[in-house]
């Protein structure tokens, strides 16, 4: 056989075998890699809730007589002092001595429930004073670099909820002394039995707002005491969320609040006003007992913004129960607990799997916080096959 073909077969053996290693050589493994980068990192509590009025108004029947059809219907609004309905009452001639009585004690309890009131009135000022001194003091350390933004930022906001206790509170000073002027209306008019007759007593609305319920529309008799119009203002709105007591822990008075799947665009703004002491048993949809309770929460956006939402609607909170503005983070899909135990990631060196111990600060849904282990920048393995060891040689796959 000529040279030249012996030439031609070894360099033909040479290609296939080269050929042949190339295909069964060990390949890199494809891995998504993430970078670990510095930024805001927060712990959030998520949770379903319902929006609620912060204040419901039941207008009774202030005497016993025959009611006038109510032409208010749900949803329309009403001012302050608007008639709400009439009643013309029906005394007998000779009036005993104990209706005389429950009218007299009605216009003194609600004397005494203005006096409640007022001395909320002056607690919430005193409140108020003390949350604006707070805020001054804050500002002045704050422009001295000793208190952080977030601390100035809480401070004002608590002015803010100072000032909305006060609002409420003179509110219900109004409130208080509507029905001090029509219980002693009714006893007028049950004391003078001949003034009343024929004539209707008009039941006026102690706030302006909207109308909620109407307990009884149609013409006919009324007790003393008998409910007739329910009423509510809705740009007083609060959120209320039934969380677990062990996260109720967690979630402090004066914690943002991000209200979500409200309906409207965007996102919410709230605070935590209070936890309420007292727990309840619910069963959940897997037939579990837990204990759960309630947390109320103010909105703080402007009342443009969610002006279209009404009592009882169903929104998701996430409560935050940690703020950092800037730590090492990387994504939690990365950690994974070591067998030995603490955790670690997976970092791209050289093209080949690093195992690195790191010290978890927290973590939330998408990120955790690397407190130590780990620089800024590194490459490091998101969701790492069941075949990443340390040493392994990897490539970075497309996504």
């Amino acid at each position: 056989m000529k040279k030249k073909t012996w030439m031609m077969l070894a360099a033909g053996a040479a290609v296939a075998a080269a050929l042949f290693a190339w295909a069964f050589a060990p390949r890199p493994l494809g891995v998504e890699l993430a970078a670990a980068s510095e930024g805001p990192f927060e712990t959030s509590i998520e949770e379903d809730g319902k929006t609620r009025l912060r204040d419901r108004f039941v207008v009774a029947a202030p005497l016993a007589g025959t009611l006038a059809r109510i032409t208010l219907r749900e949803g329309d609004a009403v001012e302050a002092g608007a008639p709400l309905a009439s009643i013309t009452p029906v005394l007998p001639v000779m009036l005993d001595e104990r209706t005389r009585r429950e009218q007299q004690l009605r216009v003194e309890i609600t004397q005494a429930q203005t006096q409640r009131v007022a001395a909320r009135i002056e607690g919430a000022k005193v409140g108020l004073a003390q949350a604006r001194n707070e805020q001054q003091r804050s500002e002045q350390l704050a422009r001295q670099g000793f208190v952080a933004p977030t601390k100035l930022e809480s401070d004002r906001l608590s002015v803010l909820a100072a000032q909305k206790e006060l609002e409420a509170a003179v509110e219900e000073g109004h409130v208080a002394g509507h029905e001090v002027e029509q219980a002693r209306a009714a006893l007028m008019a049950a004391t003078r039995p001949g003034a009343g007759a024929g004539k209707g007593f008009a039941v006026r609305a102690p706030i302006a707002g909207r109308v909620l319920k109407v307990a009884q529309a149609s013409e006919g008799p009324v007790a003393l005491g008998a409910p007739l119009v329910e009423l509510g203002d809705t740009a007083r709105l609060e959120v209320v969320a039934e969380l677990l007591t062990a996260d109720a822990l967690r979630a402090a008075p004066g914690s943002a609040v991000r209200i979500e799947r409200w309906g409207g665009d965007g996102v919410l703004e709230g605070r935590v006003r209070l936890v309420e002491p007292a727990a309840f048993t619910k069963v959940s949809a897997l037939g579990v007992e837990e204990q759960r309770v309630r947390v109320l929460i103010d909105l703080v956006s402007p009342a443009q913004r969610w002006a279209s939402l009404g009592d009882g609607f169903r929104v998701g909170v996430r409560i935050v129960t940690r703020s950092l503005p800037k730590v090492l983070k990387v994504p939690v899909s990365a950690v994974f607990p070591r067998p030995e135990g603490g955790d670690a990631v997976f970092v791209v060196e050289g093209g080949r799997a690093r195992l690195v111990p790191v010290q978890l600060g927290a973590r939330n849904g998408q990120e955790a916080w690397i407190e130590s282990g780990l620089a800024a920048g590194a490459q490091v393995i998101v969701y790492p096959p069941p075949a990443t060891r340390d040493g392994l040689r990897v490539a970075p796959r497309s996504v």
